[in-house]
C-alpha cells in the first residue's frame, strides 16, 4: 500500500509519521503544521479500510441520495459540479482519536499524538443544496455515508466504515460534497474523486470515496456507530474501566485544542536568547477560539497570545506570542486554548475511555537555551 501511495506522489515518508500500515495510517509532525493553509503534502491520512481502484474517469464518479427523500438522485460528479454552485472553505479536518497518546493508562486505537489533524481549503457543493433538490421528507432524521473501500480484510461486502450524522449537521452550509483540495482535484488518498467533509466533528464522518448517502428516519447503525465505536461515555470512567455496560452518547463537536507548531520540540537556542518567538494553531470543533495563553513555568503564569481571525467558521486560528526567557537553561512551553463555552484545555486527561477519543491536553515543546546549543 506505502509503495502505491509513492507511485501516485501523494505520500512522503520523509513528512508523515506512519502510525499503521493496513489500514494505512499516518500523522503530521506538529512543526510541519507551520503553514496557514496545510499543503497535501503534510496533510494527515487516515483509512479505515483498504484503498479502492481508481476511478478511471473521475468525473464519472457516481452519487446516490436516496432514503427518506421525495426525489432519489443518482449523480455523477460533473452533474454536481454543474448543477449546484460550488463553494470553498478553510477547514479544519481531526480524527477523533486525535491525542489519543497522553491517556494514562493507553486506551486502544492508533496512538496518535496531535498531529491528526490539518486546516485545508476544500471546495464543493453544499450538501444542504443537494438534500433540498432531493427533497427531505418530514422522516428525515438522520444520514448514513458509503463508500468505495473494502474493508480491512479486502471485502466489499462490508463497509469499512459507514458513519452518519443528525439532519442539523448535514444541513450546514459548510458540509460539504468535496472534488477539490487547496485549489487541485481532490487526491486519491485523501478520499478523490469526491469526499465529505464534515467539519468540527470526528474525521471518521467525512466519508472517502463517497458513493451513496442515505437519508434515515432513524440514528444510522454502521460500522463506527455502534458499541464504542466513536462514542463516549455519558458519565466520567475511572481509567482503565473496560466501557462495558455503561451509557454513551455518538462523539459530535470536538473539544478545543491547541498545538505550538514553532519553536520545535527538541530545539536548541544560542546562549544568552532574552525571547523566542512561539506560534501554534487553535481550532474548537463548532465553537470559536477566544483566546490563547503560552507559560513557561509549568502553568504558573500565562502570557495572552495574538490571534489571527479565522477566514470562515471552522477554520483554525493562527497565534503568536513572544516569551521572555530568564536565562539559559532548559524551559517547556506550555500552550492552551479556551473555546466560546469557557472550556480550557486541561493539564492532564480527565476524560478517559476504552477508545481514546476527544482527549486534548495542553501541548508542551521542550527547549533548551545555552548548554552549547
Amino acid at each position: 500500500m506505502q509503495e502505491r501511495m509513492k507511485a501516485l506522489g501523494l505520500f512522503r515518508k520523509d513528512r508523515l509519521s506512519v502510525l499503521g500500515e493496513a489500514p494505512f495510517v499516518a500523522e503530521t509532525p506538529e512543526a510541519l503544521l507551520d503553514d496557514e493553509t496545510t499543503p497535501v503534502s503534510r496533510f494527515f491520512i487516515r483509512n479505515n479500510g483498504l484503498l479502492p481502484e481508481p476511478a478511471e474517469d473521475p468525473e464519472a464518479w457516481r452519487l446516490t441520495i436516496d432514503g427518506e427523500v421525495e426525489r432519489p438522485l443518482d449523480l455523477s460528479l460533473a452533474e454536481l459540479k454543474s448543477r449546484f454552485p460550488a463553494r470553498t472553505f478553510r477547514m479544519v479536518l481531526e480524527c477523533g482519536g486525535n491525542g489519543r497518546s497522553f491517556f494514562e493508562p493507553p486506551a486502544e486505537g492508533n496512538a496518535w499524538t496531535n498531529g491528526g489533524a490539518g486546516c485545508a481549503e476544500w471546495t464543493g457543493t453544499s450538501l444542504a443544496d443537494v438534500l433540498r433538490a432531493a427533497g427531505l421528507k418530514k422522516t428525515a432524521r438522520f444520514t448514513g455515508h458509503f463508500g468505495a473501500d473494502p474493508d480491512k480484510t479486502g471485502s466489499r461486502e462490508q463497509q469499512a466504515m459507514s458513519r452518519g450524522m443528525p439532519m442539523a449537521k448535514a444541513l450546514d452550509e459548510h458540509t460539504l460534497l468535496v472534488w477539490a483540495m487547496n485549489g487541485e482535484p481532490l487526491p486519491f488518498v485523501h478520499g478523490g474523486p469526491l469526499r465529505l467533509i464534515v467539519p468540527g466533528w470526528p474525521g471518521s464522518l467525512s466519508q472517502k470515496w463517497l458513493t451513496r448517502i442515505w437519508i434515515r428516519d432513524r440514528e444510522h447503525d454502521g460500522p463506527g456507530m455502534t458499541g464504542l465505536s466513536y462514542r463516549v461515555p455519558v458519565r466520567p470512567l475511572s481509567p482503565g474501566s473496560d466501557g462495558r455496560h455503561v451509557e454513551t452518547r455518538i462523539l459530535e463537536s470536538m473539544p478545543v485544542r491547541s498545538i505550538v507548531t514553532a519553536p520545535a520540540h527538541g530545539s536548541r537556542h544560542a546562549s544568552g536568547t532574552k525571547s523566542i518567538a512561539v506560534r501554534g494553531a487553535a481550532w474548537a470543533g463548532d465553537d470559536a477560539v477566544t483566546g490563547v495563553e503560552c507559560s513557561i513555568d509549568g502553568g504558573a503564569t500565562w502570557l495572552a497570545a495574538q490571534m489571527t481571525p479565522p477566514r470562515n467558521r471552522y477554520d483554525w486560528v493562527r497565534w503568536t506570542a513572544t516569551v521572555a526567557l530568564p536565562g539559559d537553561g532548559y524551559y517547556e512551553i506550555m500552550a492552551r486554548a479556551t473555546d466560546s463555552q469557557g472550556r480550557a484545555q486541561p493539564f492532564r486527561a480527565v476524560n478517559w475511555n476504552p477508545n481514546g477519543y476527544g482527549c486534548n491536553v495542553m501541548h508542551r515543546v521542550a527547549i533548551t537555551v545555552g548548554e552549547g546549543a
